[in-house]
């Protein structure tokens, strides 16, 4: 593994992290590869739990605490944070939005860029947002030829696994088109603890709630599909392959 292997997750919401790439993260890091969660907001319009764990005016401090736990539980970086209210990425200048994941990217000179896909998954604002704002970072670095190898992934449920939990309501994607799928088991449990730190958020997950078979199979397998690769290098299976 090059010293300098470096994936950036670039994410809208504290929790975005752990459930649908979380276990890839834990696998990543523990091979060597510097793994960095840059969040948008701090998640302050989530829930406060039930019961509420927390007042509406505590909730951003809470959950950015969440999101230091669950990158500490999957063993990557502390987070970066961005200062934007959670629910307006939208209406954000998103030039000044693409300006400051310049700057991480120029500091990092990461090889792989791992994001919402454009509709979201889930159709939120914010993951539609914080997509487009990371694949016009691709684009601008790729224009201004930064460092050497750089794809952008971004996260996916594949039909069939779709169909086989009902999950009617993501966008799911052809199995055909998922480019890297990921048997997490080996991070189960740092995948679960990490999960677990976003206390506030366990009532709005329903697959926490579903039987362990169901649970491993919508968690315990993480999908990706391959956005855009410059320069024909595209390191992310290479560092799977390395971390079995």
């Amino acid at each position: 593994m090059s010293a300098n292997a470096t994936l950036l997750a670039i994410f809208a919401h504290p929790d975005d992290e752990v459930f649908r790439c979380g276990g890839t993260l834990a696998l990543l890091s523990g091979r060597g590869v510097r793994v960095q969660v840059l969040t948008a907001t701090r998640g302050q319009a989530g829930s406060c739990g039930d019961p509420p764990l927390c007042s509406p005016q505590e909730l951003g401090a809470v959950r950015e605490a969440e999101l230091r736990c669950a990158c500490q539980a999957l063993g990557i970086e502390a987070p970066r944070l961005l200062d934007y209210q959670d629910g307006t990425l939208a209406e954000v200048n998103e030039d000044e939005a693409v300006a400051q994941i310049m700057a991480v990217l120029r500091e990092l000179q990461p090889q792989v860029l791992l994001t919402w896909p454009p509709h979201g998954l889930s159709g939120h604002p914010d993951h539609i947002a914080i997509s487009r704002w990371a694949t016009r970072a691709f684009d601008r670095a790729t224009r201004e030829g930064m460092g050497g190898s750089l794809a952008l992934y971004h996260l996916a449920v594949p039909r069939s696994v779709a169909g086989q939990l009902g999950l009617k309501q993501l966008q799911a994607t052809p199995d055909e088109q998922i480019a890297v799928t990921v048997d997490v088991g080996a991070a189960w449990e740092e995948k679960m603890a990490a999960i677990q730190c976003h206390r506030t958020q366990g009532g709005e997950s329903p697959i926490l709630k579903a039987p362990l078979e169901r649970q491993r199979l919508f968690l315990g397998t993480e999908h990706f599909q391959r956005a855009a690769v410059r320069s024909g290098w595209d390191l992310l299976p290479m560092w799977l392959e390395q971390s079995r």
